[in-house]
């Protein structure tokens, strides 16, 4: 990172606060520091020996304590302070108290998004060019963080920091997301002394399955517990031990709830405060919301709402049932956006009760892309729907609306109301090539180093910036080589620039954007784009090659509702080049615009730990795999052979499970009796159950199940054995085609996070009362297609 003249006077300005490196002599271009060599003694004795001075590497003196506080899935107007209808006084208060940026903006996904913010590179440079799940085997898609891309963290805790994560890491390779490993892309790998959190890209909030560090967490037998405050008062603990044991130490901490993403869980003393708030509907939502925006000065006078997408309906063309229904999802994400903030505040109280919020830097980054619209037309009960490709309907999502956001729930939200969370634009999360999916509310604050109060500031920003940012703050260069691997330079640029100056002029003036055909090139006020896919659409809209570019200019057009590719197509010719050239030299090329298809690693070259295996053999205290590290039995003929070891009684609880409540399928003993379940999105079960209990001592319990075959979701026969005999038989009409669960895991012996069956129960109620020496899941071997057709 560069450091200019201008730099070099705020410091002197700052005093110890963007502190030059302290310790004389070290270089820091190069991390870790080696200790420093010292001679051989050649004094025989201790007493008539003089002890060399203590090494060890510490911050530049002054440097701040630094937050990134990451919310999920929440866009541009997702708080009161951007003008949104969610109140949000943690957000209003630390951009009163420091800065807010109303042009900041992120990858229009998860794992990319996370990946940049924490390494101040590209996301394809990062290899994300999408979530982990769909990594393929190409450079800037695998899904595997490089060496050369060592995040902040791990530059920061190499430079005297103490640091934690705690949250939503979404970004480990899919298949190193087990205890096999490796282990160098989980966060304490990856610059992290401190990890609380799950690895995935949601988790039940109810019942999560999470690790502290690498070890899995058991849950509380709490019937109020919930992870956004466990993580909360996880965070509150480690700040409060990390100043008490070690107060000169500066600490990093990356805060990133799994709120607001979907399933959007909420205790219900919180979405009562929003009853019949949101029944004026979306529409009216917008123009609200734009109101304000305009009077607080979030966007300029005269900008007009873009308008919706067609596949969003008018709100007075929906019947009533639909109309109670949406609104009601409303009120829940409504409430979850203002519990979230709450939890935040209390982050930031703790930083304060400690004494150190004077000099401790935060970003508040609410939103890692816009609202999400994978809730289609009218929302989810399951969102687990919509990576199936099943439509839920409203007369069967009514009858749960009162439990909406509890644990019998998994729910999202209709997109209509995604789209007015990004107001005024047009479209959401997924779309990289419109604000409405990577616009974001941002805030910053640090009393010792900015002196301007309240101001917003308009510099076009990206969250490459903040890393460079962080580390210009902490008088700290940007290393050149970190853990024996040269680095990739960032691609970021800092926003110190800005602190004080809201007339800067932009230092950040290029910058692609891409997502699943999605793509656009930002330059100098310009914005060229072509809107591919709709997140809605299981299929682009047209060939890569034959999309239609606009081009607005921002400058005079904040919500992008002023095309001028015809009027200027010298213009946007001279961008399309310019994103063709940063698209290959960030690794974008070539593009790949299949979704779904990219879950599935068989059909994209994703490297899989199961790869070319039919069978895997486990035994009981294997818990905790997780989909992408499990065997794939997914459209196609399994047999699961179980020994057991049963009491008098025939024993109680799971021998083999995979999903959860939303999605899943277990074999187990209940009250002495074998079983199968096949839980169908939690909007089906089957259930395959034996007449008699098993006799003590050691059984074969045996499931087979024959695919129907000729697609994907069949349906198919199943028998159980018991001891070679059949003891029952029945149809299985469904099956899940792409994924069980984005969380839950396939275990052993128990059933963790959420059952699969209720009437067994989940973690220690599911515990089998028996023994398990062996358990083995066979699959039919299928042939793979010639070609990978796009989904």
């Amino acid at each position: 990172m560069k450091k200019t003249a201008a730099f070099g006077l705020f410091s002197l300005a700052l005093g110890t606060a963007c502190a030059a490196t302290a310790q004389t002599g070290l270089d820091r271009t190069t991390l870790p520091i080696p200790d420093p060599q010292y001679p051989n003694s050649s004094t025989l004795d201790v007493r008539d020996a003089t002890p060399p001075p203590r090494f060890e590497v510490k911050a530049p003196d002054g440097a701040p304590n630094v937050v990134i506080v990451l919310v999920d899935d929440l866009g541009f107007a997702g708080t009161s302070t951007f003008g949104g209808p969610v109140s949000t006084p943690t957000f209003d208060h630390v951009a009163e108290e420091g800065l807010s940026y109303n042009n900041f903006h992120t990858t229009a996904v998860s794992s990319p998004t996370r990946a940049a913010i924490k390494s101040g590179r590209n996301h394809h440079v990062n290899n994300m060019g999408g979530i982990i799940e769909t990594g393929t085997a190409f450079p800037g898609n695998t899904g595997q963080i490089p060496n050369s891309v060592a995040p902040v963290a791990e530059m920061l805790r190499l430079n005297g920091y103490s640091t934690a994560a705690f949250g939503k890491w979404h970004e480990t390779a899919a298949w190193e997301a087990s205890i096999a490993g490796p282990l160098d892309r989980w966060p304490t790998r990856q610059g992290f002394d401190k990890f609380y959190g799950f690895l995935g890209g949601e988790t039940n909030q109810w019942a999560p399955f999470i690790y502290d560090g690498v070890h899995p967490v058991e849950l509380p037998e709490d019937p109020n517990y919930h992870f956004l405050n466990d993580m909360t008062d996880q965070t509150v603990a480690w700040i409060r031990y990390q100043k008490a044991l070690t107060p000169d130490k500066p600490f990093f901490v990356y805060f990133a709830p799994g709120a607001t993403h979907a399933p959007h869980h909420v205790p219900k003393e919180w979405i009562a405060r929003w009853k019949g708030k949101f029944d004026q509907g979306w529409d009216k939502l917008r123009e609200e919301i734009l109101a304000r925006q305009i009077e607080k000065g979030i966007v300029p006078k005269g900008t007009r709402l873009a308008p919706k997408p067609t596949a969003i309906p008018d709100w007075d063309t929906l019947n009533a049932d639909e109309k109670k229904l949406f609104a009601h999802q409303a009120e829940v994400f409504a409430a979850y956006v203002e519990m979230t903030d709450h939890e935040i505040g209390r982050v930031i109280k703790a930083i304060e009760s400690a004494d150190q919020l004077d000099n401790t830097l935060i970003f508040l980054v609410y939103g890692d892309n816009g609202t999400s619209a994978e809730g289609g037309r009218n929302g989810m009960f399951s969102e687990m729907t919509y990576f199936n490709g099943v439509q839920e309907k409203v007369e069967d999502m009514i009858k749960v609306m009162d439990k909406w956001g509890g644990p019998e729930t998994y729910p999202h939200m209709a997109a209509g109301w995604a789209v007015a969370f990004d107001t005024p634009y047009k479209w959401t999360k997924q779309v990289a090539s419109d604000h409405g999916g990577t616009k974001v509310g941002m805030a910053i604050h640090w009393p010792r180093g900015i002196k301007t109060k309240g101001e917003m500031r308009t510099q076009f920003h990206h969250v490459i910036d903040v890393a460079p940012t962080i580390l210009e703050a902490a008088g700290l260069p940007e290393p050149k080589k970190v853990n024996g691997t040269p680095q990739v330079p960032m691609d970021g640029v800092s926003m110190v620039y800005s602190f004080d100056d809201g007339e800067a002029k932009d230092r950040h003036v290029t910058q692609y954007f891409e997502m699943f055909g999605n793509r656009a090139i930002y330059h100098a006020g310009w914005f060229a784009r072509t809107i591919h896919k709709a997140p809605w659409e299981r299929q682009p809209r047209r060939g890569l090659a034959e999309d239609i570019w606009e081009l607005y200019d921002t400058r005079s057009d904040f919500s992008l509702v002023n095309d001028l590719a015809n009027k200027k197509p010298q213009k946007l010719a001279e961008l399309q080049a310019l994103f063709l050239s940063e698209a290959e030299k960030n690794y974008v090329l070539p593009i790949d615009d299949r979704v779904f298809m990219r879950l599935n690693g068989d059909l994209v070259g994703r490297p899989d730990v199961m790869a070319g295996r039919t069978s895997l053999t486990l035994a009981e205290g294997m818990t905790g795999m997780t989909e992408n590290v499990f065997l794939n039995i997914k459209n196609k003929s399994k047999t699961i052979t179980a020994v057991v070891e049963v009491p008098e009684d025939g024993g109680n609880g799971v021998i083999l499970v995979q999903g959860g409540r939303f999605g899943g399928w277990a074999l187990y003993v209940k009250e002495g009796v074998p079983a199968y379940d096949y839980n169908f999105l939690g909007l089906h079960r089957t259930t395959i159950s034996a007449k008699e209990i098993l006799p003590p001592g050691k059984s074969t319990i045996r499931f087979e199940f024959a695919y129907d075959g000729g697609g994907l979701g069949k349906g198919g026969e199943a028998t159980l054995y018991v001891n070679g005999k059949q003891a029952a038989q029945g149809r299985i009409s469904r099956t899940q085609p792409i994924i069980f669960s984005a969380d839950e895991t396939a275990d052993v012996g128990i059933d963790l996070a959420t059952p699969v069956v209720e009437t067994i129960g989940s973690e220690r109620a599911s515990k089998f009362t028996g023994k398990i020496p062996k358990v083995t899941i066979e699959v039919e071997e299928v042939k793979k297609p010639e070609t990978a057709q796009a989904d």
